[in-house]
């Protein structure tokens, strides 16, 4: 099927930081740019729907379903952030701000199992987990995933 953007080939780069924002939403550039290659089929080790994008939906109320169809049929960044606005749980540019603010200082979540997770991972990359928040984990994940050979990246948070 032809779609009408560009998709990303994300065996051979990262998505978008999680740190970019798009009216003013964290996360949803980079949701996109894996929501896109996964309909390309050059999603590779990133995973669309993952437990990142579920925090992104539960706020706006959107189904991840509708999200990608959507996407499917969207040039354009903005066609999908209109689509997002209209389709999701309205929210006022405070909402998206605090929001916006506390995904960005988020560590990780209430179970021991997310602790250890990141505790893990952030070990692994050499980062340390008491200074370290969730975007910058992902975003060195991204960067030593492209450099190792099995190009794995956090199937938990991608």
């Amino acid at each position: 099927m032809a779609y009408p953007f560009v998709a990303p080939d994300l065996t051979k780069r990262p998505p978008r930081s999680p740190k970019v924002r798009l009216g003013g939403y964290v996360i949803l550039p980079r949701t996109i740019d894996k929501c896109r290659a996964l309909l390309a089929g050059t999603l590779g080790a990133y995973l669309f729907n993952c437990p990142l994008d579920q925090k992104f939906f539960q706020f706006k109320g959107l189904d991840p379903e509708a999200f990608r169809e959507a996407v499917a049929r969207s040039e354009t960044d903005e066609a999908i952030l209109h689509w997002v606005e209209t389709h999701g749980i309205p929210r006022t540019p405070e909402e998206v701000q605090e929001w916006s603010r506390r995904m960005e200082e988020f560590r990780y979540g209430e179970s021991p199992q997310e602790k250890e997770f990141f505790l893990e991972q952030c070990r692994k990359l050499g980062l340390d987990p008491e200074t370290t928040r969730l975007f910058d984990l992902l975003e060195e994940d991204d960067r030593s995933s492209l450099l190792s050979e099995e190009g794995e990246s956090c199937p938990l948070f991608s």
